[in-house]
């Protein structure tokens, strides 16, 4: 059996596709209200999904095939509880471009406890009960919105007999295609730098606009790694598949050599203390790490002024938040948005006295990054502020809204005087 038409996303960028709104994937399972998908012709699927809030259904027309437990037939599925999604609103019609991942028959892991008594479980230390169920895991990638995914165990599932049958080596085939569409999907997101080679090691400290960009980079890379690891942490063969999507070439060599060692020493590389290091992450804790490995202790209470005054705010908004804290809410923005500014402010300011001396550029990139939470989290802030009844909480965020907005200027203080160092 061979595979037809089988496309990749760069295919289609490279060929005329423009990808409007390219990022994470789309989710859109919540607002599914039902749909079909059809693969009774070989090396095409098409279909069609209605959503809550559109009159018209998503229309599919893919190159590629389902798993083989989809493939030559036509399913059927419907949502017992839709709900609204602001995203799936904003999809275009017609969704055109190329297969990922389709199979009814993928595991995932269900908690068995309602959201409210996980966060308590969780609050408490406790291990939350999960069951593994078949989930439909609908996946395609888009000309225009990029990668889309419907997951869900809890549709009802309508399949039909096969016009056509798949066999092992066309699934494999298959899901090759898949993961090359994944990580030419991935290379979109991440867009990383072209080196400038030697010349660009010469050129001496970057610049605040230059680190901007590479923070801007790191940022891409880590929202990427994220849907990769939800994607494939599960999976047998993870470690491959993650270093493929995300192009670290020379991890893949470096697992290549490993099982080969391990081969010739008779032991199984799932046992060895091997662990991938993501390439290209910009982090806090990455000089924490080296510091560690010198042997030379990082000093917790070396801790700049600022960042202490961030993180005690941060403190306080998340004694003051209450209701729904679920993402997108002003709840929600106030914490990530203040504990981002501690977290940040912890990496660029803290443990001098141990050697750190970031470079300026990236000092007061960093600081610019924080000005923009703040701002954000002082807008949540008052959304809080204006929604609140009771008189004294009131009033308990508006002295963390007026100490939010000291914390900002006293930023601002900082980036003027390294500006003029």
């Amino acid at each position: 059996m061979m595979v037809v038409g089988v496309g990749s996303f760069h295919d289609l960028t490279s060929r005329g596709g423009v990808v409007e709104t390219l990022g994470m994937a789309w989710r859109i399972d919540e607002a599914v209200i039902r749909g079909e998908i059809d693969n009774s012709v070989e090396g095409r699927v098409t279909g069609r999904i209605w959503l809550v809030g559109r009159e018209r259904p998503l229309v599919l027309s893919l190159d590629g095939d389902c798993w083989r437990d989809l493939a030559g037939a036509k399913l059927k599925f419907e949502n017992p509880e839709p709900e609204m999604q602001d995203d799936a609103a904003e999809l275009v019609e017609e969704q055109s471009g190329v297969v990922g991942d389709m199979t009814a028959s993928r595991k995932l892991k269900v908690a068995l406890c309602d959201d409210e008594e996980m966060q308590e479980l969780q609050r408490q230390q406790r291990e939350v009960p999960y069951e593994w169920k078949n989930a439909l895991y609908l996946e395609w990638f888009s000309e225009i919105n990029g990668r889309v995914v419907i997951e869900s165990a809890d549709y009802v599932l309508t399949v039909s007999d096969a016009e056509w049958r798949m066999d092992q080596d066309a699934e494999e085939a298959q899901k090759l295609a898949n993961l090359n569409a994944m990580r030419d999907f991935m290379a979109q997101v991440i867009q990383r730098r072209e080196s400038a080679g030697p010349e660009e090691d010469r050129e001496g400290e970057m610049d605040e606009f230059a680190w901007e960009e590479r923070l801007k980079e790191s940022d891409r890379l880590t929202d990427a790694y994220q849907e990769v690891l939800e994607k494939y942490m599960d999976d047998e063969d993870s470690e491959r598949k993650e270093a493929f999507v995300m192009g670290w070439d020379g991890l893949l060599d470096a697992l290549a050599e490993r099982d080969e060692a391990a081969a010739g020493m008779g032991f199984d590389p799932a046992d060895s203390d091997f662990e991938m290091e993501p390439e290209g992450f910009i982090g806090a804790d990455d000089d924490d790490a080296e510091e560690e490995d010198r042997g030379i202790p990082f000093d917790e209470d070396d801790s700049h002024p600022l960042q202490i005054e961030a993180q005690e705010l941060a403190l306080r908004a998340m004694d003051l938040v209450r209701g729904d804290q679920s993402p997108g809410t002003p709840s929600y923005r106030l914490m990530t948005d203040l504990l981002q500014v501690s977290g940040k402010l912890a990496g660029a300011l803290n443990g001098r006295g141990s050697g750190y001396e970031p470079e300026t550029g990236f000092v007061l990139a960093v600081l610019k990054r924080c000005l923009n939470w703040l701002n954000d989290a002082m807008g949540a802030c008052q959304e809080l502020i204006d929604g609140e009844e009771d008189a004294d909480h009131r009033a308990a965020l508006e002295r963390l809204r007026e100490s939010a907005l000291e914390v900002r200027g006293a930023i601002v203080e900082l980036r003027r005087e390294l500006n003029q160092s």
